[in-house]
């Protein structure tokens, strides 16, 4: 008698289990019919990519390693991405930070740090990448009035003491449209309330960063390409 009772607990429990499995949202990556595109929206990657950001860049270290920085709420948290293989997208950290509110990357400097500049005039700081999966953040201090910046070089910096003109981003709606067959073009995906994209010309991803956080567009056959030439590369 028992064991007709545990087998009849089971048989519910696994009933039960289905049920809840088939209720379940299941999320694929959205591919064009020639499967040369593919978008892979914030579900499709890891958590942290589904918190919208103000800013974002893309850096790739001295081993060919690319890592996207996106700014998150209001410049409380930064949070770094492994986006060297597009297919593999990671989440290597993501960090607290205390500074004194939203902030944009505006430059690199000497091919190992990022200059930062705070909304409202509210100062610079410098991102060293030198750490690429885990930068350290620091505001530079005893500017009077930040405003414009000019180069000097790789390893400098002049800022004149005037007002900065901010131009704040307008958000967007993007829309991917598949024209493989231009006799059936397919629109594959709409993108909310896009402010900020940039484009890794090697493997042709495309990030857009919108309301609901993080978009990949990819095209694979760039993607197929560069790996092809990393191969050749190491092999000599």
């Amino acid at each position: 008698m028992k064991t007709t009772t545990i087998s009849n607990i089971g048989k519910a429990g696994m009933t039960a289990l289905t049920v809840i499995l088939m209720a379940m949202p299941i999320h694929a990556e959205v591919r064009s019919k020639s499967h040369d595109l593919i978008v892979m929206e914030p579900h499709d990657l890891p958590e942290q990519a589904q918190t919208p950001g103000n800013s974002f860049f893309l850096y790739q270290d001295d081993n060919f390693n690319t890592y996207l920085y996106v700014e998150q709420q209001q410049g409380a948290k930064l949070s770094v991405f492994d986006v060297t293989d597009p297919a593999k997208i990671k989440l290597v950290s993501s960090t607290a930070l205390t500074v004194p509110g939203p902030y944009d990357f505006v430059r690199p400097l000497d091919g190992h740090a990022e200059m930062i500049r705070f909304r409202d005039n509210k100062g610079v700081a410098v991102l060293d990448l030198r750490k690429a999966k885990n930068p350290t953040f620091k505001v530079v201090s005893g500017l009077s009035d930040p405003g414009a910046t000019e180069t000097l070089g790789e390893t400098g910096f002049l800022m004149v003491n005037e007002p900065h003109d901010y131009v704040r981003a307008i958000p967007r709606d993007y829309q991917v449209v598949d024209i493989a067959t231009p006799s059936d073009p397919t629109l594959l995906a709409t993108v909310k309330q896009v402010k900020h994209k940039v484009v890794n010309n090697d493997t042709g991803t495309t990030f857009l960063l919108g309301i609901d956080g993080l978009t990949v567009v990819r095209r694979t056959s760039v993607e197929n390409d560069y790996k092809t030439q990393q191969m050749m590369r190491n092999s000599n």
